[in-house]
């Protein structure tokens, strides 16, 4: 299937939504998860490297956007900026390092950055609000001097403001997967000694993988702070990088648009068996085991083998063709 082709199936997602789903603010948590899960995919999919560093990052742009709208009353546009850059740097930190060290070792680094990052987000009572985290974010619209250009008070506004940011940002990660710098990242994952040794520089691709990665990670938890209205220590918890890890694994590693299958698996289905049962994340357990254990590329894979099924070959068409023009001549 085509890049074009992609862009176009995410678009289609997009418009879809409205019309199958109620709730704007569900819809609008898909696509944030989705952007994040794209995020951790650049690192897993196309980069080979698994990060537990994720929540590093998603809380850096709750907490950046937090302040900054809050305290600072800063446009938003610019907030949101921010939330990105703050993001992207967080993650050259973690990079910087983690990149030193490859395997179980680079695991290792990830994770202990994760809980570093929690307990100075929890102990920073006067800059995060502690176990509280920041509360009352406003959503303020989208406006040059009093003009208002974009309203976001109703659930549906805001969707269509994420929309059109998921949308940019997942063409712009399509140009940069789909760029020779992205065919770099797949050359490192396939076969990282052999890429260092016809002279690529594996630690400035990984740590600019990383850059993008926190970039993508911070605006959607800066979105997710505005949708809620709150930042809320949860975000740096190892729960929040494990579940976008998830996301990212369970729609399918190296695909873009899998992330956002898997995210929008992931919390519509939670949503659905919250409904059901109060203690639902054993259930979306057991279903996740499922889906791990039966469906090895993820949820794209399923959907690729059953298109295999339900469209002809090449070769089968020919062959058809073909015997009805021998019966035509007989």
């Amino acid at each position: 299937m085509s890049k074009h082709s992609h862009t176009l199936l995410a678009l289609a997602i997009v418009l879809a939504m409205p019309l199958t789903m109620q709730s704007g603010l569900l819809a609008s948590e898909v696509l944030i998860f989705a952007l994040a899960a794209m995020g951790c995919n650049l690192l897993l999919g196309y980069t080979g490297l698994l990060s537990f560093g994720q929540g590093i990052f998603f809380g850096l742009g709750s907490y950046c956007i937090g302040i900054l709208l809050t305290r600072w009353q800063l446009p938003m546009p610019l907030a949101l900026l921010a939330a990105v850059a703050i993001g992207a740097a967080g993650a050259a930190i973690v990079g910087w390092v983690s990149i030193r060290q490859r395997g179980t070792y680079f695991v290792m680094l990830t994770l202990a950055f994760s809980q570093m990052f929690y307990f100075v987000a929890y102990s920073a009572t006067d800059l995060t609000g502690g176990d509280n985290g920041l509360l009352d974010i406003p959503r303020p619209p989208l406006q040059v001097g009093d003009t208002v250009l974009w309203s976001l008070a109703t659930p549906w506004h805001y969707y269509a403001f994420v929309a059109a940011l998921f949308l940019l940002s997942f063409w712009l990660l399509r140009r940069i997967c789909d760029s020779v710098f992205g065919r770099t990242l797949l050359a490192v994952r396939d076969n990282e000694e052999r890429a260092g040794a016809v002279g690529y520089n594996l630690r400035l691709l990984k740590l600019q993988a990383f850059v993008i990665s926190g970039a993508v990670t911070g605006l959607a938890s800066a979105l997710q702070a505005m949708m809620t209205g709150i930042a809320p220590l949860s975000n740096a918890e190892f729960h929040t990088s494990e579940m976008i890890l998830v996301m990212a694994v369970i729609g399918g590693k190296g695909n873009l648009l899998a992330s956002v299958l898997g995210a929008a698996f992931y919390v519509l289905l939670g949503d659905w068996l919250s409904t059901l049962w109060p203690r639902w994340l054993l259930l979306l357990g057991v279903v996740l085991m499922v889906v791990s254990l039966g469906m090895q590329r993820g949820l794209w894979g399923l959907l690729e083998d059953g298109w295999a099924l339900v469209r002809p070959k090449k070769g089968d068409a020919a062959a058809a063709a073909a015997t009805r023009a021998e019966g035509g001549r007989a």
